[in-house]
């Protein structure tokens, strides 16, 4: 995913936990969606992984290109 686009849905659409659908982590999706993205402290840290590029995949992939 283009890290543009990565970090506009992140900030956007993070405290949904879409991002984290999107990257497989159905699991922890399911939990920011019903906190708010952990009561916006796990959106933020969410934000600055995407944005540094260590957000990973369920797999450990990066979710965002280099």
């Amino acid at each position: 995913m283009d890290k543009t686009a990565a970090i506009l849905i992140t900030f956007f659409l993070g405290e949904l936990g879409v991002h984290r659908f999107m990257a497989g982590k159905v699991g922890t999706g399911v939990i920011w969606l019903l906190t708010c993205g952990c009561f916006g402290i796990g959106w933020l840290y969410d934000v600055i992984m995407v944005a540094t590029g260590k957000f990973t995949k369920k797999d450990g992939t990066p979710w965002v290109n280099p």
